[in-house]
């Protein structure tokens, strides 16, 4: 299996280089991936400690700074390798002060993983949620060197609980401990004999309360309410927007000002939007102070502000649920106490199930479901600040998932 799992990972590379000739993105992967050593040459030498902190995206590297942060302030000493597999995460935190260098993650051929460890030679690494790399995983076992996993979920329909799944629940005993976030998780873990498992919770949490701490003032969003009812559209997709423009172009509500903050923000599909929606609309990057209060629709086309832009909301739409694309975060929005509308595909976010199941965020399942939701928030303020308080009551109800594994983890 050990074998075919490596010729899996080169067929894998195959397809990621042939994908880069029409893809931009999986192409600065693959430019990224050549300097990776180099850089690593360059920055870490043989004596220096070192942690080395592995994320697969930009939600994982949120989800492990909590817990990255508290080691760099405990241990200054040690100097930090953030490594990431996806250019998403990558690009956008390539400049990250808390590490001493960032890098993307070679991909897991034997030969690579080696090298990378060598170079790296970390006393402590963190893996975040998914990310399970057999070979590297390996070789961090048989050179004794200590691995947690944090805020990992796991289901059994994964390869770690099938009966051909035998390298993967292998690869597990690399980490000295794994911090999960639910029950289940640790139910599955013990099923395969891993015994070295804490429910820590979803350190995501901890993050939106620190986020919310520094919250950044926004001009140009103060410019655009102006005083209205502000709805935000966060991390919108294709299929989310559809509800959106038909809402939009048929509502009068005058009183309601809406922002857009999709997550792919190439400027065609910023023009796109633009195009179909029939009402007075302002582009973030094309406005002034004018042209914002005159009228009823932003569009953002900037990355890093949602969460502050979240603030100014009073009914949160998340994106990426109507769609196969994936929920994005719902916590950003929650910890500022306002309600949230979502999709119905959520089998994989239990923190959205267990929202709905607490009162504070609705899913839809067609148009007719999400309007009437929607009226019902617009037209009802005590019923909206009635489930926003639901919301912002469930985020602190959820802290502490940092100071467990923090507290459990000695070094």
């Amino acid at each position: 299996m050990q074998i075919l799992y490596t010729i899996a990972i080169y067929m894998m590379k195959a397809l990621i280089s042939f994908g880069s000739l029409f893809n931009d993105k999986l192409k600065l992967g693959i430019e990224g991936r050549k300097e990776t050593f180099r850089k690593l040459q360059q920055t870490i030498a043989e004596t220096d400690k070192v942690f080395w902190f592995h994320c697969a995206s930009l939600g994982e590297y949120e989800q492990g700074l909590p817990v990255f942060e508290q080691l760099k302030e405990k241990h200054p000493e040690y100097k930090i390798v953030l490594s990431f597999f996806s250019p998403s995460g990558y690009e956008i935190r390539k400049n990250s002060k808390l590490a001493h260098v960032v890098v993307y993650l070679p991909l897991d051929t034997p030969k690579n993983a080696k090298k990378f460890l060598e170079l790296v030679h970390p006393d402590f690494t963190v893996f975040v949620k998914y990310e399970i790399w057999i070979n590297y995983l390996n070789i961090i076992k048989k050179q004794s060197r200590r691995a947690i996993l944090i805020s990992a979920l796991f289901r059994d329909h994964q390869s770690f609980f099938k009966w051909y799944g035998d390298i993967f629940k292998n690869a597990l005993s690399a980490f000295e401990h794994i911090f999960v976030q639910d029950i289940r998780s640790e139910l599955l873990l013990k099923r395969i004999n891993y015994q070295n498992v804490t429910i820590a919770g979803d350190t995501r949490f901890d993050r939106v309360i620190q986020n919310e701490k520094y919250t950044k003032h926004l001009d140009f969003v103060s410019s655009f309410i102006n005083h209205k009812i502000c709805v935000v559209i966060g991390s919108s997709w294709p299929e989310d927007e559809a509800l959106w423009f038909h809402f939009i172009n048929t509502n009068d509500m005058l009183d309601v000002k809406y922002i857009i903050v999709p997550h792919n923000i190439d400027q065609p599909h910023i023009k796109t939007i633009k195009s179909k929606i029939q009402k007075p609309t302002a582009i973030y990057s094309e406005s002034n102070e004018a042209i914002l209060k005159a009228s009823q629709v932003l569009i953002v086309d900037t990355i890093g502000l949602l969460s502050s832009i979240y603030s100014y909301a009073q009914i949160a739409y998340v994106g990426g649920a109507v769609g196969t694309t994936g929920l994005h975060n719902i916590l950003e929005p929650a910890v500022f106490g306002i309600p949230i509308i979502i999709g119905n595909r959520i089998d994989k976010f239990p923190e959205a199930t267990a929202m709905i199941k607490n009162g504070g965020v609705t899913s839809i399942n067609d148009y007719q479901t999400f309007e009437q939701a929607l009226n019902n928030l617009l037209l009802n303020p005590d019923y909206r600040n009635q489930l926003g308080a639901k919301n912002k009551n469930f985020i602190e109800l959820n802290e502490g998932a940092v100071n467990r594994i923090i507290s459990t983890t000695r070094i």
